[in-house]
C-alpha cells in the first residue's frame, strides 16, 4: 500500500498540504466538502498541484509536516519540480 503527500491550490490562491492512503478518494472528499471544517471547505474548487508516494504513513506524515513548514516560494518550487 502506498501513502501520499499532496498539495492543493485553493480557489483563493492559498495552498493546502495533506497526506492520505487513497489520493483519489481524498481529493473527492475535498471537492465535496466531506469535512466541512477542513481548510479547503470554504476555498473550493481545489486543484491538485503536487503528489508524492511513500511506502509508509509515517514517511508521508513526516513529509507533510516538513512541507507545511516551508515558505510559499519553496512549495511552488517543489510543484514545478525544482
Amino acid at each position: 500500500m502506498s501513502f501520499f503527500v499532496y498539495i492543493l491550490q485553493c480557489a483563493d490562491g492559498s495552498y493546502y498540504t495533506g497526506h492520505t492512503d487513497n489520493l483519489e478518494q481524498r481529493l473527492a472528499q475535498h471537492q465535496l466538502r466531506y469535512f466541512p471544517d477542513c481548510y479547503t471547505a470554504n476555498r473550493l474548487p481545489v486543484e491538485l498541484k503536487y503528489q508524492q508516494a511513500f511506502p509508509s504513513r509515517e514517511e508521508a506524515l513526516a513529509a507533510e509536516q516538513k512541507i507545511k513548514g516551508w515558505s510559499r516560494k519553496k512549495k511552488e518550487a517543489i510543484m514545478r519540480g525544482d
